[in-house]
C-alpha cells in the first residue's frame, strides 16, 4: 500500500497505463469491426443491386448496426480520454511534489489591489499560492476556490477542516472527478448557460409530444406497405413531403434552438459526470453531506436529469449530419420531437440546473484543499481556540518556501498584543510576516499550515505591506500609503482583525515618519487590536517602554570574515546589527 503521496502517485501511473493499453487494444477492434461492417454492407448492395426493395434493407439494417458500433466506439474513446487525464493529473502532482507548478493556472485574474491582503502576501499571479494550491478543472470552481482565499470569513472553520480531512482521504474519488472535470474544456461559462435556459423564448406547440410519435409510426405502416407493393416509390415520396414540411414550418425556430443548444451541451455533458461522481461518494463530514443535499431534491436524480438533457442536446445535434437530418425529420419530425422535451426541461428543471453548477463549484474548489493536505501529510490543522492566544505554532514557516532550505520559527502572540520587528535587510522580517499572513488566511480556509502544531483563536486578516503609487488616478507613493492606513483604521472600528504592517510611511522623511508611525502603532493599540509591524526605525522600538502590549522582535544578521550571515530566527529585543552600508560597500555601489 501506498505509504507517501509520491507512492500513490507512481502507483496509479502505473496502473492507469495497464488500463490505456487494455483500452486502445478495444478501440482498435472496433475500428476493425465497424470497417467490416461497412466492406460486408457494400457487399450486400453490390449483391442485390438492382432490387430496390433489398438494397434498402441493407441500408437500413447496416446503418443501424454502424450507428450502434458508434455509439459503442464513442464510449471507449471516453473512456480512453479519462484514462490519459488521470495519467497527466498524477503526472502533473509528481512535478508538484517537487515544486513544480507551472502546469497550474495562477489565477492573476482573481487579483485585487484594494482587498483586506491579497496584494501584500501574493495570493495571485506566477509562483502564488493560488497556482501552488490550484488543482480545480472547472472555470467555477476556479473561481470559487479565489473566492475562498479572498473570503476573510472566520466562520464554521472546524466544519470546514473535517470536509477537508475527509475528502484528502479520499484520493481516489478526487482524481476521477478532476480527470472528468477536464476531459472537455467547455467554451460558455454556467452563467451564459443559465442565461439561455431561463430566457428562452418557447415556440413548440403541446402537441408535439405525441405528434412525432404518431407520425413515426404512419411512418412504418408507410414503410411496411411500400415493402409488401400496397403503395409505390410516388406515395412514399409523398409522405416524405409531408414530414419536411411540417418540420419546415418551424425550421428558422429550429435552428435558433440548435444554435443554443450547441453551446450549452458540452457543459451538460461534463456536467452529467461530476453530478454523478458526487452522488455516489459516501460522505461522512456535514459540509459534503450538505453539498449532496442540495443536488438530491428531486425524485430522480441529479446526474439522470442532466444526462437526459445531454442526451436531448445531442440528439438535436444529430440533424447537422445531412443524411441523417433529412430522412429523420421526414420521417420521425426529429427535430421537433428533441425540441419539445428540451424546451419541457427548461421549464422544470433550469432553476435547479443552477444550484447544480454551485454545489460542483464548491465541491472542485474543496477538491483542491483536499488535494493540498494530501500532499502536505507532515502539516497539521489548526487547534481552534477561544483562549488569549491569538495565535501560537512551533516550527512554522511558509508553504511555498523549499522545506530542505527554509529555516522555521517558534511564534506566540496573545490578542491585543501588537509586536514590533526589527532587523537588517535579507534578514527574514517580510517573510515571517508573509508567513504568519498566510497562516492565517490558510487557518481560516480550514487548510493545514506547514507548522509542527499550531493554536488558534480565528481572526480576520488586513495588511499593508506593499504599496504603490498610481499614474492613473495621479497618486503619490505617500498618498497611496496614506489612503491604506485609513483604510485599515475605518475596518478596524467595524470588526476584529490582525494587523500586519511592513514599514510604514515609506513616502516621507525620516523624522516625520518616527513620529507619525509612533503615532500610529498607539491608535492601533488603543483600539485593542492584534498585530505586528516591521520597521527599520529602531526609535520606534521605545514605544514598547510605554506600552505594555507592545513587544520587541528581531531577525538578527551578522558580519564575519567579510562576509553576511542570516540565521533567520526570531528573538525577543531590538535589533543591533544592520547592513545597508556594508552590502553597499561590498557590492561596490560606494567606497
Amino acid at each position: 500500500m501506498a505509504t507517501t503521496p509520491f507512492d500513490f502517485y507512481t502507483a496509479q501511473i502505473d496502473t492507469f497505463k495497464k488500463q490505456l493499453k487494455n483500452s486502445k487494444k478495444k478501440l482498435f477492434a472496433s475500428s476493425m469491426l465497424r470497417l467490416a461492417l461497412f466492406l460486408l454492407a457494400c457487399y450486400g448492395v453490390y449483391f442485390y443491386f438492382g432490387d430496390a426493395k433489398m438494397v434498402m434493407g441493407v441500408l437500413i439494417v447496416g446503418i443501424a448496426l454502424f450507428l450502434f458500433l458508434i455509439s459503442r466506439h464513442s464510449d471507449l474513446s471516453f473512456h480512453k480520454k479519462l484514462l490519459q487525464k488521470l495519467i497527466a493529473l498524477n503526472e502533473k502532482e509528481l512535478k508538484a511534489l517537487l515544486r513544480n507548478v507551472v502546469d497550474f493556472p495562477d489565477g492573476n485574474e482573481f487579483e485585487e489591489h484594494d482587498h483586506f491582503y491579497s496584494q501584500d502576501i501574493d495570493l495571485f499571479g506566477k509562483g502564488s499560492f493560488y497556482q501552488y494550491l490550484n488543482r480545480t478543472a472547472t472555470q467555477d470552481g476556479a473561481k470559487k476556490l479565489a473566492e475562498k482565499l479572498k473570503s476573510n470569513g472566520i466562520n464554521n472553520i472546524q466544519s470546514k477542516q473535517r470536509a477537508v480531512k475527509e475528502l484528502s482521504e479520499k484520493a481516489s474519488w478526487r482524481q476521477n472527478f478532476t480527470a472528468y472535470a477536464s476531459i472537455s474544456k467547455t467554451e460558455t461559462s454556467t452563467g451564459e448557460v443559465i442565461g439561455l435556459l431561463q430566457k428562452h423564448t418557447f415556440f413548440v406547440p403541446k402537441l408535439m409530444w405525441i405528434l412525432p410519435i404518431v407520425f413515426t409510426l404512419l411512418s412504418l405502416i408507410v414503410f411496411t406497405s411500400y415493402f409488401m407493393d400496397i403503395i409505390g416509390e410516388m406515395q412514399l415520396l409523398l409522405w416524405f413531403i409531408i414530414g419536411l414540411g411540417i418540420t419546415g414550418f418551424y425550421v428558422k425556430k429550429i435552428n435558433g434552438l440548435s444554435q443554443q443548444a450547441s453551446k450549452i451541451q458540452d457543459v451538460f455533458q461534463q456536467y452529467q459526470h461530476l453530478l454523478l461522481q458526487i452522488e455516489q461518494a459516501d460522505f461522512v463530514s456535514e459540509e459534503l453531506q450538505n453539498l449532496q443535499k442540495k443536488i438530491a431534491v428531486t425524485s430522480k436524480k441529479a446526474s439522470y436529469i442532466a444526462k437526459q438533457f445531454s442526451k436531448r442536446l445531442d440528439a438535436l445535434d444529430q440533424r447537422n449530419n445531412f443524411l441523417f437530418g433529412i430522412f429523420a425529420n421526414a420521417f420521425l419530425l426529429w427535430d421537433l420531437y428533441q425540441c419539445f422535451y428540451i424546451e419541457q426541461w427548461m421549464v422544470e428543471y433550469s432553476k435547479k440546473a443552477e444550484e447544480w453548477f454551485e454545489v460542483i463549484a464548491e465541491m472542485d474548489a474543496i477538491n483542491s484543499l483536499a488535494t493540498f493536505a494530501f500532499n502536505h501529510p507532515q502539516y497539521t490543522f489548526p487547534q481552534i481556540t477561544s483562549e488569549k492566544a491569538v495565535l501560537e505554532a512551533t516550527n512554522f514557516v511558509h508553504p511555498l518556501l523549499d522545506p530542505a532550505k527554509a529555516v522555521t520559527n517558534n511564534f506566540k502572540i496573545e490578542s491585543q498584543q501588537f509586536y514590533i520587528i526589527t532587523g537588517a535587510n535579507m534578514a527574514g522580517k517580510s517573510t515571517f510576516l508573509r508567513t504568519v499572513s498566510l497562516g492565517i488566511v490558510m487557518a481560516n480556509m480550514g487548510l493545514p499550515v506547514c507548522a509542527t502544531s499550531f493554536r488558534y483563536s480565528p481572526i480576520k486578516l488586513i495588511t499593508s505591506m506593499r504599496t504603490t503609487d498610481s499614474l492613473t488616478d495621479d497618486e503619490s507613493y505617500f498618498f497611496s500609503e496614506l489612503k491604506r492606513l485609513k483604510f485599515i483604521v475605518d475596518a478596524i472600528t467595524t470588526d476584529n482583525y490582525f494587523i500586519i504592517l511592513d514599514e510604514i510611511l515609506k513616502g516621507t522623511n525620516s523624522t516625520d515618519k518616527a513620529i507619525g508611525s509612533r503615532k500610529f502603532i498607539e491608535k492601533l493599540v488603543s483600539s485593542h487590536s492584534t498585530g505586528i509591524i516591521a520597521t527599520h526605525d529602531l526609535s520606534l522600538c521605545e514605544v514598547a517602554n510605554t506600552l505594555p502590549d507592545v513587544k520587541n522582535y528581531y531577525f538578527d544578521a551578522e558580519i564575519i570574515d567579510d562576509e553576511l550571515f542570516f540565521d533567520y530566527t526570531i528573538k525577543t529585543g531590538v535589533a543591533k546589527n544592520m547592513n545597508a552600508s556594508f552590502l553597499l560597500k561590498k557590492m561596490k555601489i560606494v567606497d
